[in-house]
């Protein structure tokens, strides 16, 4: 069974509430930016900057608002949202086939787990003893599910990706290749010069609607579980360490870690590589800009930034130097402050200041 790649303008318009301008039965076979589409393909345009590429566009169609309905040289699916509309639209080309439910001969399935007869687990695949694996779900080829790990219906494992014992998994769940759910925290106590390992009995618990990137790591929580809830968004190589507890439709962009007990609020955005201390408190509707540092907790929602943006070489070298040299400033400042202070308090008596 394949999935169906080709729409008539009229029926995409239906799905995102839009109105058709131009042939209703224009065919359409995919997707492709402004500047690379061509028959058969349909576009957005949403941001101003692209007004060129949009009035120059072959697009067979581009989803516009209806400010710039008269700039599209074919024909336009007018909507109030492009961007929102084109979102939706992508799922009816995704590269994914259709589920086909059932076993592969080479899968494994231990002593009592459960699947539901519309799942697909494919080749190589192992499912762990008591695992339960809802309806419609989709486990990739080698891709290892431990015992005791519960998957909810509609949720997605790519291939290669390890699920380690007694994870909890929502529905609709994305997770993507070399993803690792449920690895031990990073804990070990200090003893006599060595580290004595603290073994890790929490679990991981993950909501509805997430989608993990690749190659992401999720610890286990040590004691209670780490927590990531429903519309969360990983990028790829982000890591979570233990008991973390990441809040509703929260994104987190590439490379960005974050240190063990820190709990980040719904509605944030982290942008990439930033790096999050732990036992933090981040508060809901906080927005993180790339390669931050995150060393304290951030009570007030807002936009937090860190570190010394780009700069020619020898600029940027100066600027370090004086980056350095700021503690010894700030103790000069205050020694003439105090000075300042004392000779204006000497200059004055009941008389009043000379």
């Amino acid at each position: 069974m394949t999935a169906r790649h080709h729409y008539s303008l009229v029926e995409l318009a239906a799905i995102v509430d839009g109105s058709v301008q131009g042939e209703i039965n224009t065919v359409i076979t995919g997707l492709a930016t402004l500047k690379c589409a061509g028959q058969g393909h349909l576009s957005f345009f949403s941001n101003t900057r692209y007004l060129k590429d949009l009035q120059s566009s072959d697009a067979s169609a581009v989803l516009v608002h209806a400010d710039h309905a008269a700039d599209v040289r074919h024909a336009a699916v007018v909507v109030k949202d492009p961007y929102l509309a084109f979102a939706k639209l992508s799922a009816l080309f995704d590269w994914r086939q259709p589920l086909v439910p059932g076993i592969a001969a080479t899968a494994v399935v231990e002593q009592g787990a459960r699947i539901e007869p519309s799942a697909e687990i494919s080749h190589h695949a192992v499912v762990g003893e008591g695992a339960q694996i809802s309806a419609e779900v989709y486990i990739g080829a080698n891709s290892v599910i431990g015992s005791g790990c519960h998957i909810g219906p509609g949720s997605r494992i790519e291939a290669g990706v390890v699920v380690y014992p007694g994870t909890k998994i929502g529905a609709r769940v994305i997770i993507h290749s070399g993803a690792i759910v449920g690895s031990d925290g990073f804990g070990f106590a200090p003893e006599a010069g060595t580290w004595r390992k603290i073994y890790q009995t929490g679990g991981v618990s993950i909501g509805d609607d997430v989608e993990i990137g690749a190659g992401v790591t999720i610890d286990r929580g040590a004691l209670d579980d780490t927590v990531i809830d429903s519309g969360v968004k990983l990028d790829n190589q982000v890591h979570v360490a233990h008991n973390v507890v990441i809040g509703e439709h929260t994104a987190i962009a590439g490379c960005t870690g974050i240190a063990g007990s820190t709990k980040i609020g719904s509605h944030c955005t982290i942008a990439g590589m930033a790096g999050i201390g732990g036992h933090l408190n981040i508060v809901s509707n906080t927005h993180i800009t790339a390669m931050t540092m995150v060393s304290k907790s951030i009570s007030e929602p807002g936009v937090y930034s860190s570190g010394i943006g780009m700069g020619p070489h020898k600029q940027w070298k100066r600027n370090v130097i004086r980056f350095r040299q700021l503690d010894e400033m700030a103790k000069r400042i205050r020694t003439l402050e105090q000075s300042l202070e004392q000779n204006s308090t000497e200059g004055c008596n009941d008389d009043g200041c000379k």
